[in-house]
């Protein structure tokens, strides 16, 4: 098992998790991290550590969340390794409290990445 970011995240990437982190799971895309499944330790530091509570543990991912679990895979695997915590998007305040907003997540591309 692995802990997941989710769609929450979108458009906000506060980076307190990534701090918190003791392995340097954490990859970076243009407006969102994902946890790369292979490196997760499972520890449940990030977890706590989300302000917009956008990380579960796989386990206890709410249903609405599931496709999250692929995307952390996939992009994980695409987006740079992150290691220290920044500041969060300029209009993350703005977006911290809206639902549903995979529709918004920039994968970047190949170039960008």
């Amino acid at each position: 098992m692995s802990y997941v970011v989710t769609e929450r995240c979108v458009n906000c990437k506060y980076t307190n998790c990534v701090q918190v982190c003791p392995v340097q799971c954490f990859h970076e895309g243009p407006n969102s991290v994902a946890i790369d499944p292979d490196v997760c330790i499972d520890c449940g530091a990030c977890e706590e550590e989300c302000p917009v509570h956008a990380i579960y543990q796989e386990e206890d991912l709410p249903g609405e969340y599931e496709v999250s679990i692929k995307l952390n895979e996939e992009l994980s695997h695409q987006w740079p390794e992150i290691a220290e915590a920044h500041a969060a998007l300029p209009e993350a305040d703005k977006w911290k409290d809206k639902d549903h907003k995979l529709e918004f997540l920039d994968k970047g591309d190949k170039k960008s990445a």
